[in-house]
Order: C-alpha cells, then structure tokens, then sequence
C-alpha cells in the first residue's frame, strides 16, 4: 500500500549528524542490533572503506527500514559540497526529507545549498536540531536562523528540556508530556512523563504559538480556533501534514543522535507529516511523438498502470555484481526477467534481477512498483537520469541536470599493461559520477580527469587504487577554463571533397550568439526541415555538439554559446552524413571566430567560519588571493564569512587558512560561475 510507504534522505552540513542519526533510525526499527558510531569507523551507511577512514559521507546509500508498519526507503546523502551531485540525484527521486541542523552551527554553507536543492524539487520537509547536549546549543536561535535564512514559517513540535551538558529530554507539544530516554538501553525506552513545574508555563506558552502556527496556515483549523472551539490533537496532526506536504510550513524537532535522544519522536514524524508517494504531485515528462513531437504530460503514482515508468537516479559499481542501477518507480510495475524500453538511449534492456537494498546488503525481489525505490542489475546501457518505459508509451521524465567540473588533474598508469584497464575504470566512474569526466588533451598526449573539487578528485584517485587495484600517477590540480563568444556572427560553409571516385558535397549556414551566463549551450534548427533528411540534420546536431566540447581557439570546451542552423541546400546526389558534420565544424569555427570570443575561469563562492579573532586573517587571505569579499554575519562565538575567488588562485587554501586561525576556522568552497579570465 503506498499509504504506508515513505521515501525519505536526510541532508544536511558537513558534521550535523546526518548518519549518525541514520544510524539510530535503523537500530530502534530493528533494522540493525547494534548502533556503528562514525567516530569507531562503523556506520552501517558508511559502508565504503574510504567513508568510514575519512569519517564522511560520499556516496548515498539507500536503505530500507519498517517503522509502525510503514515502509520507509532512507537515502543518507553526503553533506560535503564536493559531492553536492549525490544529494541531487537523491532529492530529484524523493517524496520528503528530514534536514538536520546543528544546534550549535545552525544554517550552515552546505546547509543552504541543499535547503535551496530541496526547494527546487518541491520536496516537503521535517527538521531535526542535532547535537542539544553540546555546549553553546541553543534550539530556537536554530530555528529562527532557518526562519530567516529561507523565509519559511517555522512550528516547533517539542522544545527541549535544558541545553548542552543539561539536556535531559524534550517536551512532546502536540502530547504535553515530557520524554526522558534511558540510557542503561541506548535509548531504545523512554518515558512519557508529566511536565515538570519549572517547564508548564513556556511548554504552555509554545503549544499556543503551535496551533497559532498551524491555524493560519490551514482554513479548518483556523476557523475552528477564531471560533473558540477545543483543537483536539488529532485535528492538529492532521493539519501538520496537510501544512507540511503543502509546503507552507516545516516541522521542527530536537534531540542530540550520539547520546540517543530524541530520535524515535522524529520516526513519528516522518510517518505523520511527510507525504506517501501517492499524495505528492504527479510526476512531469515528455511524451515523445512519432514525428519526433513532444507533448508534457503528467505521470500519476500508480502501481496498476498499464505501462511501467522508472527513472535511473543513481548508478554504482560493485565488484561482484557488476553495474547497479538505482530506480525510483513513477507508474506501473516491473518484474525481474522482463525488457523494458531506454527511453532517453531508444534501446531495450533486460533486467536480470532486482534487488532491495540495505546499504552494502541486497535483498532479491520480484518485482517493483510506483513509488518503490529498487536497484536493477543487467542494465548495459542506462546511466543517471535516463526514464525506463515502454516503447508503447515513451516517456521521458525530466532529466537530472549537474554542475560541470572545475578542477582537472592529469592521470597516467605506472605502467602500460594497466592503460586500458584505466580507462576502463575512468569509464565506470564516470558512468556512477556524472560530475566526473575523463578526456585525453590532444595537445600533450595526456589522460586528463575532472571534478568538482580537490577532496572530489582525491576520493576518486584512491578508489582508482584500492577499490579498482590500478596504479597511477596523478598530475598537480589545474583549473578548467571555458571558452564563450561576445558577440553574435554568421557563416556560410560550402564544402566538397571527392573521396573513393564520389563527390561529398555539403552547403550550410550557422549563426552563433552570445547566451545568459550560466544558461549553458544551446542548439536550434531553424532551417527548413521539409526534404531533408533526418541522418543529414543528425550529423549537424552531432557535430555542433562536439564542437562544444572541442573549444574555439584554446580547446577548452564551451559554455554560454547559442548555435542556431538558419539554411541547409541539399543535393541527394552528392551530400553525405559525413559531407554536412564536417561543413558544420568548420562553420562552426568560422563563426565563433567572428563573434569575439574570450576565455573565461571558475569563480568559488567561498564560505568562511572562523572565530571572531581570527577574522581578520581569514580575509586577508581570501582577499590576497584576489577573492571579493560580499557579506559578513555574527553567530554565536564564530562569524560567517562570504566571498568569491578565481579557483585558479584557491589551491592550498586549507593549509595556509588552518595555518593563520591556529586551526580554529573551517571553510566551504562551492562553484558559482565562469568570467573572464583576468
């Protein structure tokens, strides 16, 4: 019954807790019989070796758990901006989620990016303020910092008896009871108890701010409460969900995961307040016509559809079994043995089986339906954000759209035996990361790989290395530039060869234009279709887009570039695929060099968290390396500094920023955009 399904991740910052929390979510569920501390190495989520020595989150890992007779999918997503293409292609698939906060960090850099991630996919969800029993932990500064930051109204569910060392439980709102965990059972009993005097009147006080909350976002309640009537707790549950899946307010609740407080109120919650797959708005994708049309359409989360719908959001290594594709079902059913449609590549693929997955534990299935999340192994040739479906109905579900990579290193094997099983390696990767790329420099011969940041390509390099057992040798970061036009130009390519006693001939004209920064590349056929054939407009698609990757004078690829094809002259005596692909490269680079192109470089946007005294330094460092300062904000005993600096100039940043704070301020480093290069 999907009524009793959840589809939940948990995201936050970097440290917030977000597997530790997970951890225990799987301990009282019974899921696992015995709590893996991060600390120790031993987080279940963190099954991977270079997770559980590095201490973070890299790759999401899914898991599925039972809670009061619901089903609930976990995705514990990584909470450090290297990987922030993890925690998209997780919150693309997602009906709700639960965002941790630090109560004593509050909205963190990393906290922003996924809030904004989030917002974007329209994804309801709970809060939990972690961490209660450190010193300097303050729940409601936490909650007016996310009402502020992110403009959303903001219901607090419990409050916490005491902070840091005299957190000793929390105050249910909804039950006016206080709960008490007992720590001889890691938590697993607590005790509902009658509110302490010294607590009665801000417990009281809270409940009213509660309902007023609720009432002004909800018509039925709020005419009940205007009216003087008795809210019953129900009433009031009820209309916290509907609240909660309408996204017009979130759920806030507290606790601290390490020392096992707070955590099954939270499992509540998730069942209460964040929707089931049926009651989330109805999936958006393209049909796909015969005569190459597209028509939107909507796909509503039903199990008995007709045709099966499933988009690949994820896909993984393993060395055992090979490719695995994770799925998120939209309609329909699939069962193991069965073809089903790529719809994105226009291949049919065969799935051998499908698996349950418990973080680096498979369960077989049968089959899956819409709303279930599932892995399918047998799968050649999908990759992240390909739809599967029926040629009977093809649909595509939207793409997932990640950031391009901004640092590249040279990667070459110690020895030649190991070149192709490089690649072929390099070629994996890729496929699980689409952040990641690979590409050989025609210039200097060599092997180039790119990613989104320093600890993104060093995860990758060692996992080349332990995970796939090929030595190499990895190059000094360098920064990947891209290459944009200024100005607008049209050229006019005529071409002919005679190849093997035939003559190719081909005759196009091209129009290529200045785009919005970051709106990316862009390709339109405004030439008459009508008698053109549909290989010969192919190949002009095909080569337009390898000339994006290829550069215009330096060879670095493209980006804020508008090619339009305004005129084809076709001869079916002499034209050729080949003929009209190479007429629109060198089109194509006539053009371009026409329309004032300039070379452009990586901007960060810089998050700096230092102590107050420290401050000082960290600007200065920032500042030498021609980064601008933009804002500035105070929180409790550290300020947050923000800032934008060429990447070219931030390598080495840790070191000489842990160096001037006496190691005391931390920074993020995320990209913003590309600008000439100065």
């Amino acid at each position: 019954m999907l009524s009793k399904m959840r589809n939940i991740g948990i995201m936050a910052h970097i440290d917030a807790g977000k597997t530790t929390t997970t951890e225990r979510i799987l301990y009282y569920s019974g899921k696992i019989h015995k709590i893996g501390e991060i600390d120790d190495g031993a987080a279940t989520m963190d099954f991977m070796q270079q997770e559980q020595e590095r201490g973070i989150t890299i790759a999401s890992a899914a898991i599925t758990t039972e809670w009061k007779g619901h089903q609930i999918n976990i995705i514990d997503t990584p909470g450090h901006v290297d990987f922030t293409a993890e925690v998209e292609r997780s919150l693309r698939v997602l009906d709700g989620a639960v965002a941790v906060i630090c109560a004593v960090g509050h909205v963190q850099p990393q906290t922003e990016t996924v809030w904004k991630q989030a917002d974007r996919f329209n994804v309801p969800r709970v809060c939990f303020v972690n961490k209660m029993d450190r010193v300097g932990a303050d729940f409601f500064a936490a909650m007016s910092d996310v009402r502020d930051k992110f403009g959303c109204e903001c219901a607090a569910l419990e409050i916490p008896v005491g902070a840091g060392q005299d957190f000793t439980g929390v105050i249910d709102l909804l039950q006016m009871k206080e709960l008490h965990w007992d720590a001889d059972t890691e938590g697993e009993r607590y005790s509902a108890d009658e509110i302490s005097d010294g607590m009665r009147e801000i417990a009281a006080e809270w409940r009213d701010k509660l309902i007023d909350t609720v009432a002004s976002n909800d018509d039925a309640l709020g005419e009940k409460y205007l009216e003087g009537g008795e809210i019953t707790t129900e009433e009031l549950k009820a209309a916290i969900r509907k609240c909660t899946i309408e996204r017009k307010l979130v759920p806030f609740l507290c606790g601290s995961s390490r020392h096992n407080q707070g955590v099954q109120p939270l499992m509540d919650a998730v069942i209460d307040y964040l929707p089931a797959p049926d009651e989330i708005p109805s999936a958006e994708g393209v049909q796909i016509k015969k005569h190459g049309e597209e028509e939107k359409v909507l796909v509503p989360c039903d199990p008995d559809a007709r045709m099966p719908l499933g988009l690949v959001f994820k896909i993984q290594y393993d060395r055992e079994a090979g490719i695995l594709c994770y799925v998120r079902m939209y309609s329909g059913k699939i069962t193991t043995g069965t073809q089903v449609y790529n719809v994105a590549k226009k291949k049919r693929e065969r799935i051998n089986r499908i698996l349950r997955v418990n973080a680096n534990h498979m369960e077989q299935m049968d089959s899956v339906s819409a709303g279930d999340i599932a892995v399918f192994v047998g799968l050649k040739f999908s990759q992240t954000g390909d739809t599967l479906g029926s040629e009977g109905l093809p649909v595509l579900l939207e793409s997932v759209r990640f950031p391009e990579p901004v640092i590249s290193v040279a990667i070459e094997p110690e020895t030649l035996s190991d070149r192709d099983k490089l690649n072929e390696t390099l070629e994996i990767l890729s496929r699980e990361d689409p952040t990641f790329t690979h590409r050989d420099d025609e210039e200097t011969g060599q092997l180039v790989i790119s990613g989104m940041g320093e600890l993104h390509l060093d995860v990758l390099v060692t996992r080349i290395r332990d995970d796939f057992k090929v030595q190499c040798r990895v190059g000094a970061p360098q920064v990947t530039y891209r290459e944009a036009v200024t100005a607008s130009s049209e050229y006019r390519e005529e071409y002919s060869r005679v190849i093997a006693g035939k003559e190719n001939a081909a005759c196009l004209t091209l129009r290529v234009e200045p785009r919005e920064t970051g709106s990316g590349n862009s390709y339109t056929c405004a030439a008459v279709r009508s008698g053109i054939p549909e290989d010969i407009l192919c190949a002009i698609e095909t080569s337009v887009q390898n000339c994006f990757l290829s550069g215009i004078r330096m060879g670095y690829p493209c980006t804020d570039t508008a090619v339009t094809l305004t005129a084809v002259e076709y001869n079916e005596l002499t034209a050729t695929p080949a003929a009209f692909q190479a007429a629109a490269a060198e089109a194509f680079d006539r053009a371009c060099d026409g329309a004032s192109p300039e070379l452009l470089e990586p901007v960060m946007a810089v998050d700096i968290e230092s102590p107050a005294e420290f401050v000082g330094d960290a600007m200065s460092q920032i500042t030498q390396r021609g980064g601008i300062i933009s804002s500035m904000e105070d929180k409790s005993g550290t300020t947050l500094v923000h800032a934008q600096a060429p990447m070219a100039r931030m390598f080495g940043f840790s070191t000489t920023l842990r160096s001037v704070t006496q190691g005391r301020a931390s920074f993020s480093m995320t990209f913003s955009h590309f600008q000439k290069k100065s």
